[in-house]
């Protein structure tokens, strides 16, 4: 199970809490869940706390424990809700001209996709105050394979949150958003996490750790050398090819070292330009 921090489409998004479990754990364990969200924000600098923070997670995490932590330490939520058996019924009673049309990726109306507000239609009787159901349906993709919880051929989704402003297309883009997690999953495993090496259950979780390690180590060094150009966003694969693997050699004179680029690789001006950006940053 991990946590990620999201800098939004321009940052690369360091791991903040990796949770190695048995493979016969659930996938709604409220105590994992909380276990980890409170070690991610531990990682947060200073007293980041409150609203500002805003916590996303998928339909695993849709538990009243869970919900109910993140509400009492004042936290914005937005997580996957599992809708109930009667929802065709609630769906209709929701008139055509309330539903709002959804947005793609770049903020532009999606055709075929709509978003409303369920709350005020459900019972929520013990849930947390404020907690509001957005709903969200669309026509499938054309191949796509059919659900049973698909309603009159539209797939219906759902989530949660506390946020009490914001139009409904904005909140459900944000929330949407979250699928960058599996863009940081992915760069996670071509870290290391794909297979875990270890014998023992322990010494891999320390190898969880060299791993998210190494990949905040990653991250870091993309958004403070490479500030201003596409290589913030190449993953593992293409940092190792372009930048990782250039051709140099090393020449030594009046007591200092000397690397040499090979002045044949495309990148080696990106690379230079990198580790300037670094040594400039470096105490002393």
């Amino acid at each position: 199970m991990c946590a990620f921090v999201d800098h939004g489409g321009a940052g690369t998004g360091e791991p903040l809490s990796i949770m190695l479990r048995p493979g016969n754990a659930g996938s709604n364990t409220a105590a994992d869940h909380i276990a980890v969200i409170s070690a991610a924000l531990r990682q947060l600098p200073g007293n980041r706390r409150g609203k500002q923070v805003l916590v996303r997670i998928d339909g695993a995490g849709s538990t009243h424990k869970v919900i109910d932590w993140l509400t009492g330490r004042r936290l914005a939520y937005s997580v996957g809700f599992t809708l109930p058996e009667n929802t065709p019924d609630l769906l209709r009673r929701i008139p055509e001209h309330v539903w709002t049309p959804a947005y793609d990726g770049v903020d532009d109306v999606r055709d075929g996709a709509w978003v409303a507000e369920l709350t005020h239609l459900m019972d929520l009787t013990g849930w947390p105050k404020g907690m509001r159901v957005i709903v969200r349906k669309e026509r499938p993709h054309p191949g796509a394979q059919l659900r049973f919880e698909d309603v009159d051929g539209m797939r219906i989704t759902a989530f949660t949150t506390n946020t009490g402003r914001g139009q409904l297309p904005d909140l459900e883009l944000r929330h949407r958003r979250r699928a960058r997690c599996e863009d940081r999953i992915r760069i996670a495993k071509d870290t290391g996490l794909t297979n875990l090496p270890l014998t023992s259950f322990n010494a891999n979780r320390i190898w969880c750790a060299v791993v998210a390690l190494a990949a905040e180590i990653t991250a870091w060094m993309q958004m403070l050398a490479f500030t201003d150009t596409d290589a913030r966003r190449w993953e593992p694969k293409r940092l190792r090819y372009r930048i990782f693997t250039i051709g140099a050699t090393l020449a030594r004179s009046g007591r200092r070292v000397w690397l040499h680029l090979s002045t044949r690789s495309p990148w080696a001006g990106l690379t230079l330009t990198g580790l300037g950006r670094l040594a400039d940053l470096a105490p002393g």
